[in-house]
């Protein structure tokens, strides 16, 4: 692996992410895929739209065209890692009051101050293991701070085995960066990190 190198999602990265998802996201068949990370920044009214037209142009061509409007309206927020000039990874954090439904409620009523969300990881299943998502949550940490922010959350499932469906990161991970346990609903874990 060559050096990594985490950038901000910009207009000029629009590109670089679709070719993420169209060529080495969830290429291990996890049942995740295809997502291109659409749904935690839209409303549940757009999530239906997009839904009423699987079966008229197909799941993957239907979220991927979805992506690529949102791409051009700035409505997907977060970071992509590369090795070399390839995407290899990606990391959806925003400010919490963008993820209109896919932050849990009980996250949103305890809110803390001004705060970051990370709300999902992908990323290649060869570099999985390497520290990746421990280096996407350091930059997400590191620009909050610079942009003001008090805290930035993640919101781990409380597990004792791995899940596929887990895509928001175990507890560990974010321990590891310095994140305490805030409050457990549902199987799902607060975990924040104050600035």
């Amino acid at each position: 692996m060559k050096e990594v190198v985490i950038k901000k999602l910009s207009a000029d990265l629009n590109q670089d992410y679709l070719d993420f998802f169209d060529n080495r996201a969830f290429t291990d068949d996890n049942p995740n895929g295809p997502c291109y990370c659409t749904s935690p920044n839209q409303s549940e009214e757009d999530i239906k739209q997009m839904v009423s037209e699987f079966q008229t142009n197909g799941i993957k061509e239907t979220i991927r065209k979805c992506a690529v409007n949102m791409l051009e309206e700035g409505k997907i927020s977060g970071y992509l890692a590369f090795d070399g000039n390839v995407s290899i990874g990606w990391c959806n954090a925003a400010d919490i009051d963008s993820y209109s439904g896919f932050v849990p409620k009980f996250a949103r009523d305890n809110k803390y101050e001004k705060t970051v969300a990370i709300v999902c990881f992908e990323i290649a299943p060869e570099y999985r293991g390497q520290g990746l998502a421990t280096a996407f949550i350091e930059r997400v940490c590191e620009d909050a701070k610079a942009d003001g922010y008090n805290a930035v959350e993640g919101y781990a499932k409380v597990s004792e085995s791995r899940d596929e469906y887990d895509f928001t990161g175990p507890i560990h991970l974010y321990e590891k960066a310095g994140f305490e346990r805030v409050m457990e609903r549902n199987g799902q874990v607060i975990m924040r990190k104050v600035l």
